[in-house]
């Protein structure tokens, strides 16, 4: 009896872990529901994270290039504004996280105050660095975007002007593989559609 059920469980874990690698193999981008439909299934919002201190951007580290202006391509200008719209600013996150830091949500209460004052529709866009597999960063990309929505919904934005897409690692805002431009790729942008 034992040893047929320990055939079968091993049997099941073979025939899961195919299905894992078989469904893995494409990228895929994840969006979220369109306006109109529940957003609460399975939706994990933890926010504000009191563990905050890993992941936080040091901007005195980027001004070593000395280049402040307002050109887009500088990596100054990059790490400040990500590839959001000029009226907003991204947030970031921590390593493997997707709840709203703490030091981020002055970002996100000044993206919702220009929402209420225009009529305008935004995208949030998740983005991770490259470390894990394609799928599990999407995954994490939407879980991060669907957090920034639902506290900018929270704060009074109409949910419906708020769409979400996860890109995961397929977007690096910065191609290095050190902590700075990890750090860099692990946000949401706010994007005007």
């Amino acid at each position: 009896m034992k040893n047929k059920t320990l055939q079968t469980l091993l049997f099941l874990t073979l025939i899961g872990s195919v299905t894992l690698v078989a469904g893995g193999c494409s990228k895929k981008e994840i969006t979220s529901p369109k306006s109109g439909e529940d957003l609460s299934g399975g939706s994990n919002i933890n926010y504000p994270d009191s563990s905050a201190t890993e992941g936080t951007l040091d901007d005195t580290n980027s001004q070593q290039n000395g280049s402040f202006g307002q050109d887009e391509q500088s990596d100054e200008y990059k790490r400040q504004h990500g590839r959001s719209s000029a009226q907003f600013q991204p947030i970031y996150f921590n390593f493997d996280q997707s709840n709203i830091r703490q030091d981020m949500t002055q970002n996100l209460v000044a993206n919702a105050e220009y929402m209420k004052s225009s009529s305008e529709s935004i995208v949030v866009e998740g983005n991770c660095d490259e470390r894990g597999t394609n799928e599990y960063n999407l995954a994490l990309g939407e879980r991060r975007a669907i957090n920034a929505k639902q506290y900018m919904v929270d704060l009074g934005v109409n949910a419906a002007r708020i769409r979400t897409v996860s890109y995961g690692e397929e977007r690096p805002l910065f191609e290095g593989q050190d902590e700075s431009s990890y750090e860099s790729n692990r946000r949401d942008d706010f994007v005007i559609e």
